[in-house]
């Protein structure tokens, strides 16, 4: 059993009524990102995080999980750290949910190898915004799915992601709202398209766009209203997205608990960032444990599988405490499902002020690959959990 201190994962904030920002609102929420890159660029900020949180050292423990049928998801800049981290580790990954996200690559601008330091991320920047969230690169061909999935076959063949025959053979679930006005539905569609050009068959892709839903994760019945878009970016619909998407990419699943009974349990991911430079990543993160996998396992029948969920810009803990963690339902399915979830967490930054993951370059040039420093970062995590701790 784990001998650290672990928090009871309780129920969410009650729906909220606040009415839906203006457009001008949403402009200055997604200019912030390319404010903070032109930030950097005229006065040189370095990217250390600011690590102000006061929490107790835990770490993160060894259970013995299952590596190799690991399932991701994120939503906004989470989904695109869902797919980079799917294709850098196809190998142990078996499904991807991509929520209110576009392409692999996407970002990535023609001239960013000729720009130096901090200009390449700018360079990126302006395209992500434009032509990866607002859709209004159209004209210039962004986003372009089959040249991407001829970048990613080419990251393969170079050993800098894993082979795309593995990738072929995951389940892919890929989320847009009807009422998204940060990351438009076309985004999302050519994500889709991005899949099926790296040849994973139509009956694996499995694409939701029926609802009115905002930019947002979706709930049966936590958030605000289903069309709103705004922190914490959780909205009721009435569809249960978190057991849609699972049992999609892990399925078919037994129903969820009627309540939560596992643990939510804070862990140190310094550890696991101690060499890695500009990594962006917060100094704790978050684990849900069910009951039946608290403690470490060596019996193949008894090993439970891990999701890794990527939240989006501006919903860290940081930013909207637990509210991503603990409203999207996640812990219901994962305890009648031997399903440990890890919520890893990035940090704000001058560069980063709504805490993104990066999916433009911010934490360098090699940001797609697996050895990109929030990519590895992750992937030890994931070895941590996956180990089984020897007796001294």
């Amino acid at each position: 059993m784990i001998n650290a201190p672990a928090q009871p994962f309780a129920g969410a904030p009650s729906r909220s009524s606040k009415a839906r920002p203006s457009i001008s609102s949403k402009v200055r929420r997604v200019g912030a990102m390319l404010a903070g890159c032109l930030a950097v660029v005229t006065a040189a900020v370095t990217l250390s995080a600011c690590r102000t949180e006061q929490k107790a050292v835990v770490a993160l423990p060894a259970l013995g999980a299952i590596l190799v049928e690991t399932t991701v998801s994120g939503i906004s800049s989470g989904a695109y750290m869902a797919g980079q981290f799917q294709l850098a580790h196809g190998d142990i990954v078996v499904g991807a949910g991509i929520i209110a996200g576009g392409p692999f690559g996407c970002a990535e601008s023609l001239y960013a190898d000729l720009m130096p330091g901090p200009a390449t991320a700018l360079v990126n920047a302006t395209k992500a915004i434009n032509g990866c969230m607002l859709n209004a690169m159209q004209l210039w061909g962004v986003p372009n799915p089959p040249m991407l999935a001829r970048k990613a076959a080419a990251l393969a063949a170079g050993g800098e992601i894993a082979p795309l025959m593995s990738v072929v053979q995951d389940r892919v679930y890929l989320f847009t709202g009807r009422s998204d006005r940060t990351v438009m539905p076309a985004i999302v569609y050519a994500a889709a398209e991005f899949y099926r050009r790296l040849g994973v068959p139509e009956q694996q892709v499995k694409l939701v766009a029926t609802l009115d839903a905002g930019h947002a994760f979706v709930t049966e019945s936590e958030g605000q209203a289903c069309d709103v878009t705004g922190k914490p970016y959780i909205v009721d619909c009435d569809y249960d997205q978190a057991g849609d998407m699972l049992n999609f990419i892990l399925g078919p699943l037994q129903r969820p608990a009627p309540a939560v009974t596992g643990a939510l349990m804070d862990f140190d991911q310094r550890p696991f960032t101690g060499d890695l430079a500009h990594h962006g990543m917060a100094d704790f993160g978050a684990v849900y444990l069910p009951k039946a996998c608290a403690g470490p396992s060596s019996d193949p029948a008894n090993r439970c599988r891990v999701h890794i969920a990527f939240h989006g810009c501006g919903q860290n803990r940081e930013l909207v405490g637990d509210a991503f963690i603990r409203s999207t339902g996640f812990g219901r399915w994962a305890d009648t499902n031997r399903l440990i979830v890890l919520f890893p967490q990035t940090t704000t930054s001058p560069f980063n002020p709504q805490a993104c993951w990066d999916w433009w370059g911010y934490t360098g040039r090699d940001y797609l690959t697996r050895s990109a420093p929030q990519t590895t970062a992750v992937r030890r995590m994931l070895d941590r959990l996956s180990s089984v701790d020897r007796p001294s």
